[in-house]
């Protein structure tokens, strides 16, 4: 799947910063690259590891990666809705409250690796049976205009954005 064009999503700055990609990028190497980063830090932590917060009030490693799930099935639901020819404005999702009510903290890491992965093959496998007419449909979600490709890339994006972040703030505790 292409990268989408500039008409495709709104421009505001975190748009930019999530579909920040080389224009000759291939989606599902992305997520499949990402996939193995996540996989790999994750599956090398200890229950304990998975309940780190670097800094009071700051999500776990385990809560971000339930953000990353959460996030991505918000997204692909948008991106099947618009490409199904849905008319109606999809919702915003306030990612805080998400949070205090999604209960990772209480589910084990293993429990929440196993629903990424599910996640993501569910997802891949959608994403890969869209045809070009499906990817560019237009739709709107969050009070903006998108399209369904669009909605894919920034899967990728957030999902780019997290990793940063746990690189960041998170690898230095390990270290």
């Amino acid at each position: 799947m292409h990268f989408p064009a500039n008409y495709e999503y709104p421009n505001a700055p975190y748009f930019a910063e999530y579909l920040d990609f080389p224009a000759d990028a291939n989606l599902f190497e992305v997520y499949e690259a990402q996939t193995a980063e996540i996989l790999q830090i994750y599956k090398g932590l200890t229950e304990q590891d998975g309940n780190y917060a670097y800094s009071a009030g700051k999500w776990s490693l385990k809560q971000i990666l339930g953000h990353m799930i959460d996030t991505e099935r918000i997204f692909s639901y948008r991106a099947l809705a618009i490409s199904r020819g849905e008319t109606q404005s999809l919702p915003g999702f306030d990612e805080n409250a998400y949070m205090q009510q999604a209960g990772y903290e209480n589910q084990t890491l293993a429990q929440v690796i196993e629903q990424y992965e599910a996640v993501r093959k569910a997802n891949v496998l959608f994403m890969s049976s869209l045809t070009e007419t499906q990817a560019n449909q237009l739709g709107q979600a969050n009070g903006n205009s998108i399209s369904v490709r669009a909605l894919c890339w920034m899967i990728a994006g957030h999902e780019k954005h997290h990793l940063n972040v746990i690189r960041a703030r998170y690898f230095p505790h390990f270290s």
